[in-house]
């Protein structure tokens, strides 16, 4: 049975309420040695929708689980014809004003390191450097058999050729990359076997059941440890995934500042939580610390 993902969580009765100012974001950021945790949220800009915020795709869609992809060779069909799909308008997501930001911060020695949930490598795309891909990447391909390792591109193409004529309308894409389609869309797709020992292709992606790798793990404790604050960027905080790196930096008593416009499941431990669009909060912050974005002025 598949098992469903976290949809929701009811924030407590005396939860705080979001706010408006950027002055902590901007004082943390103008020490230096902020950690950067983003999620989902910080996509959105870039036409690549969240899981659980106003319209998220958690309310019409249930990702793949790790059970059903390993078990299920029916299952496994449904996905690469979606996923197969959704790369094609995926593939061609550019970075936002957020993600823009978040590079250029980095280039002038505020921020420490950025851990992302995201599967996009927008991150990098941005130009930022040393991206821990906390779920993976939906760019590169794993054999389940082998081991070896492939780019998404290579796949794709391989794909295409397997199914000339593919091409139905789908009713929307989601975060990871997974465009909706029906059964009968998906009809019978063909699936290609990995090239080197004719095994089974997974993309290299966290799925919903399947653990972060631990050593991926403890590389983002030491991160937090060696950060001077927390900064999370368009996450609801709602798995542990994420929540855990908030809670070790509440512990270890450095603030965890918190942007997203939604309540978060962090925001007890947190110092603040700006209630705001991405884009234009994290560009106004570096304007106010003379950060220049894109190499624009800072003015």
């Amino acid at each position: 049975m598949r098992m469903r993902p976290t949809l929701s969580w009811t924030p407590a009765a005396d939860l705080p309420p979001g706010t408006t100012d950027l002055e902590p974001v901007v004082h943390a950021l103008s020490t230096g040695g902020v950690l950067v945790l983003s999620g989902a949220g910080l996509s959105t800009e870039s036409g690549i929708p969240d899981y659980r915020g106003k319209g998220g795709s958690l309310t019409r869609h249930t990702p793949m689980t790790y059970q059903d992809f390993t078990g299920s060779a029916h299952a496994r069909r449904r996905y690469w014809a979606r996923s197969h799909l959704g790369w094609r308008t995926f593939g061609r997501a550019v970075p936002n004003a957020g993600h823009r930001a978040v590079a250029a911060y980095a280039r002038h020695a505020r921020v420490s390191g950025v851990i992302t949930q995201n599967v996009d490598g927008l991150h990098q795309a941005a130009g930022s450097e040393g991206v821990v891909e906390l779920h993976g990447s939906l760019d590169r391909v794993v054999c389940l058999s082998c081991g070896v390792f492939s780019p998404r591109g290579e796949l794709a193409r391989r794909l295409e050729a397997e199914n000339p004529g593919f091409d139905p309308v789908a009713a929307g894409i989601n975060p990871d990359g997974d465009a909706d389609l029906t059964d009968a869309q998906v009809g019978d797709f063909r699936v290609v076997p990995c090239a080197h020992c004719g095994g089974v292709l997974k993309p290299d992606v966290v799925f919903f059941g399947e653990a972060v790798p631990p050593q991926r793990v403890e590389h983002c404790r030491r991160l937090v440890r060696d950060a001077s604050s927390l900064l999370v960027l368009g996450s609801s905080l709602t798995v542990m995934s994420g929540l855990r790196f908030v809670r070790q930096a509440h512990q270890e008593g450095k603030p965890v500042l918190i942007v997203n416009q939604d309540p978060t499941q962090g925001d007890p431990l947190a110092r603040t939580r700006v209630a705001l669009p991405l884009g234009p909060a994290l560009t106004a912050v570096a304007h106010r610390l003379g950060i220049p974005v894109d190499g624009g002025s800072a003015d």
